[in-house]
């Protein structure tokens, strides 16, 4: 295989290792361990934590000691076994140190095979603003991928998708470590201060009102995500406890229809530069939040009948704006603001914030909330929970159109975009 094709199985495989569970784990949780919700929402902290603790220390490793695609490979060999076993477990307090464990190998991966790919590209001389993309659109492929074999095969609610998972991180483990080596720079870092080691130069940036609005606005999105990460899944499987719903094809291929939501991902990228230089980067971000408001009343009144299955694949459609419409028009804020020397750092900690804080506290509270407040004898009042959530996402819109300035600079935008 040609370098690109390398790369693209390599994308394909991080993103399927990952597919093959996230969304799907609801179901094992509440359907097969009939475990609480507060203790689930702990298990979608540890993304959050593995978000904040593991990538600026791994590429540290990987920047000054060991060979990037070395460090990767093992990670995820590593982050395989604690995956198949995942199974053995059976109390939520086991099943949690072992998930945060899988998870301390897993994302500091994500921007690892970013880096790999950039490193490699370069090496060969090829254009990376201009091939990058295409290759890391397949990452989203196996995502679904990984999705709709999870559901097809019958796995979306038993062990059995950890362990498709736990192959595929297998072979991309090894596969890994027959990739182009990216050796480590070695450069001193005798009179480097400890916080630009880690990248943590750019809390400073917390002294702006704008950007520290900015900040704490991504871990609100951040914890969106998980929302529709944590529940989607369940929530249509649920509907098989209604008789008349039972054998529809919205709750036997709950999966299949969730993938739309990365179907959709894709294409609203595309999207992105004709929003971008028609409405300039705030109203974007802000159209993000309202479509998040969107996804979850959308889920609200949602139902396996024809009218209401319209409405949970609307919901799907406009995950892809909410999703990509903050994230790359919050990269590019970043871009088009912040001083060059800290930029990296600043681009990290956006994902810190969203990834990071907003996952962790994401997990937590929406568990505990939706365990006090919206499940009674054990049956979830899932129209009250999404009505909350989109509460919550349009409170979020209304106070970032409110607090957040910013003059649209379409120069200096359309030198990034372009």
């Amino acid at each position: 295989m040609n370098t690109k094709s390398r790369l693209t199985l390599m994308s394909f495989l991080q993103f399927f290792v990952w597919g093959a569970w996230l969304i799907t784990v609801g179901n094992y949780w509440f359907e097969n361990k009939q475990w609480s919700g507060a203790e689930f929402g702990a298990i979608f902290s540890t993304l959050g934590l593995s978000s904040i603790l593991m990538p600026a220390l791994i590429g540290i490793i990987a920047d000054k000691w060991v060979n990037a695609e070395k460090v990767y490979g093992i990670l995820h060999i590593l982050g395989g076994l604690a995956l198949c076993y995942i199974p053995q477990v059976e109390n939520p307090t086991s099943f949690y140190w072992v998930i945060f464990g899988a998870m301390l190998c897993y994302m500091p991966t994500i921007s690892l095979s970013n880096s790999l790919a950039f490193k490699i590209l370069i090496d060969n001389e090829y254009d990376v603003i201009k091939v990058f993309p295409p290759i890391r659109v397949w990452g989203t492929v196996g995502f679904i991928t990984a999705m709709w074999i999870t559901n097809l095969s019958g796995n979306k609610a038993t062990a059995g998708m950890f362990y498709i998972a736990a192959f595929a991180a297998f072979v991309l483990g090894i596969y890994s470590f027959t990739l182009p080596k990216c050796l480590p720079q070695r450069q001193s870092t005798t009179n480097v201060a400890f916080v630009e080691l880690l990248g943590l130069d750019a809390f400073k940036l917390f002294s702006s009102y704008k950007m520290a609005l900015f900040f704490i606005f991504s871990m609100f999105l951040g914890a969106a995500l998980q929302l529709t990460n944590m529940y989607g899944d369940v929530f249509l499987s649920e509907f098989g406890k209604i008789p008349k719903y039972a054998d529809s094809f919205v709750v036997q291929k709950s999966t299949l229809i969730m993938s739309i939501s990365q179907f959709s991902e894709t294409i609203f990228i595309v999207a992105i530069p004709f929003f971008l230089r028609r409405f300039g980067i705030k109203k974007v971000m802000l159209i993000s939040m309202l479509a998040w408001a969107l996804r979850f009343g959308f889920f609200a009144y949602g139902n396996p009948s024809i009218g209401g299955t319209f409405l949970i694949i609307m919901s799907c459609v406009v995950y892809g704006m909410a999703f990509d419409f903050f994230n790359i028009s919050g990269s590019l804020f970043i871009e088009t603001t912040t001083n060059p020397a800290i930029r990296s750092s600043a681009q990290g900690l956006f994902m810190v914030m969203s990834n990071g804080f907003g996952a962790f506290f994401g997990g937590i509270i929406s568990g505990r909330v939706i365990d006090q407040f919206f499940t009674h004898n054990g049956v979830r009042d899932w129209q009250a929970i999404w009505l909350s959530f989109a509460s919550y996402a349009l409170v979020v819109a209304i106070a970032f159109a409110i607090l957040f300035k910013h003059k649209h600079n379409a120069t200096a935008l359309e030198k990034v975009i372009r």
